[in-house]
This record gives C-alpha cells, structure tokens and sequence, in this order.
C-alpha cells in the first residue's frame, strides 16, 4: 500500500500559497526521492481572490494528483477557510493563521492548530514571508518532509537574492511548531 499523504494549501492571491505549495511538492521529489503532485486554482483575480494548491505526495506513482481527502489543512485567509474548512473530513488537521482566520464552530474531535504566521512574518520586515514561516510549522507539526529537504527546497525556489530571508521565515515557524509540540507533550 502507497504512502500517500494530501496537503491542501489555501488563501488568497498574494500570499505565495503556490509557491508554499511548490516548494513543500520539490522538498519532497528532489530531496526526498518521492512523487510528488501540485494542482493550483485562482480566484478570477490573481491578486485578492481565492487561491489553492493541492499537493500529493506519495513512495509510488501517483495515479490521481488532486488532494481529494487531505490529511492537512493550511488556511490562511477567511475566504479560504469557508471555502474549504468547512468540507474537511473529521481526521484532517486544520492549520491556520490566526491572525487572519477566525473559525466559526470547531466540530469535536477535531484538530486544529493556530499560528500567527503573518504577524510573525512582519517581525521579521516581510508580511509576504508569512507562507515560509506556515511551511516551518507545517513540518515541525507534521514531519511529512524534512525540515533539511525544506530549506533546500526554499534556497532553490525563492526568487534569488531573498533565500536568506525565506529560510529565516521557515526557521521561525519550525521554532514555533517546536516550542508547541513540546508543551502538548509535556502538558500530556
């Protein structure tokens, strides 16, 4: 049986969701050896409207690229967790930038985890970094990729001139998702 593992990646045009979506797609086919798929959408703007990339990652040939059950949910914007939030299976991990995305009701059983990703990205001098800094807490959280594979990936794929400032970024929420990790096992 595959390994298959579905990430859905949603905000709104601007915030660099498909890059986050390529970048996480090659970290894991060109330094980790798997297959990987990415299948982006826009809104009708390309700038403020709706954005997604769905990424498949998988130890076989992938015979469907769409995320049709993804076990990960990034949002970072409100449009995008009406959208998409609402339609997620029980057993999908809901992440979200909190600064931007307020969930109506959480149904039991559900896990979501919260990260201000673009006020910590404006820390940092960039609020347009806020999608390194969600690829950091989606692998500390995660692990569906190496955190070593990721900043490989992002030095590869940033526009040149910018990778010391996006793998700053990825630094940032890896820490946080550390720092989150290790207080839910203590806290257990």
């Amino acid at each position: 049986m595959a390994n298959r593992r579905e990430v859905l990646i949603a905000g709104f045009g601007g915030q660099g969701i498909v890059l986050a979506g390529y970048v996480l797609g090659k970290a894991a086919a060109v330094y980790e050896g798997k297959e990987a798929s990415l299948v982006q959408s826009y809104g009708p703007e390309s700038r403020g409207g709706a954005c997604k990339a769905e990424v498949v990652i998988s130890d076989e040939q992938i015979d469907y690229p769409r995320a049709s059950n993804p076990e990960v949910m990034v949002v970072m914007s409100q449009e995008a967790y009406h959208t998409y939030a609402a339609k997620r299976s029980p057993h999908c991990l809901l992440i979200i930038d909190e600064d931007l995305v307020e969930p109506s009701e959480e149904r039991e059983g559900m896990k979501m985890l919260k990260i201000p990703a673009t006020r910590l990205a404006e820390q940092l001098g960039r609020k347009i970094v806020a999608n390194m800094v969600m690829l950091g807490f989606l692998t500390g959280v995660t692990g569906i990729v190496s955190p070593e594979a990721m900043r490989e990936s992002i030095k590869t794929s940033v526009p040149r001139g910018t990778e010391e400032l996006n793998l700053k970024a990825f630094e940032t929420g890896y820490e946080y998702a550390q720092k989150l990790v290790g207080a839910e096992v203590s806290s257990s």
